[in-house]
């Protein structure tokens, strides 16, 4: 059923149909928020990369090819993710993402992988969105999207050892964040 909505809703739009482009609007808007503020913390940013992904899907529509349940979902999911990207390219300073490691202490200590079950999601999810941008995009892509450290380093413009490193930093802070919420939270 779900597969022949988005296949009905993707002919609406190609006809000219306006109200399909809300449907669409209205169906994929709290997914794609959601995101978004997965790389991009301000929320007016996110509402500005949100315009442009809207204006992408309904421009370039007619380049989607339907594969499938679950083939929309993911295409506009890609142009969410590059439209972060690209949002925190424009705005990063250049040497906080693109330089190796950075030679800062984070005061984490030793990596360790922490268990987190017992963290509540929101709570998790913003332990991430505190992670500086290069860290955040980086570990979003690797754990979220399951992308690769070569895949990484070509979408950002990166090398694979800047995007290990990212990473490796990035579950370091997490693992003392994760610390830190369990001493206030176990007294």
């Amino acid at each position: 059923m779900g597969q022949d909505k988005d296949l009905q809703l993707i002919t609406d739009i190609k006809n000219g149909d306006r109200s399909a482009m809300s449907d669409l609007y209205r169906r994929y808007i709290g997914y794609l928020r959601a995101l978004c503020s997965r790389y991009v913390t301000d929320d007016d940013d996110v509402n500005d990369i949100l315009q442009s992904c809207f204006i992408k899907i309904f421009t370039s529509l007619d380049r989607f090819q339907y594969r499938g349940e679950g083939s929309l979902k993911a295409w506009i999911s890609r142009i969410a993710v590059n439209e972060s990207l690209r949002f925190l390219s424009r705005n990063r300073k250049e040497e906080a993402f693109k330089d190796s490691v950075s030679k800062m202490d984070d005061g984490y200590g030793e990596e360790a992988e922490p268990e987190v079950e017992d963290i509540p999601a929101d709570v998790l999810q913003q332990m991430i969105r505190e992670l500086p941008d290069g860290y955040r995009s980086v570990f979003n892509l690797y754990v979220l999207e399951e992308m690769s450290h070569k895949e990484i380093a070509r979408l950002l413009g990166i090398t694979e050892s800047t995007s290990a490193s990212q990473f490796h930093r990035a579950k370091k802070i997490l693992a003392g964040k994760i610390r830190e919420y369990r001493k206030r939270i176990n007294g």
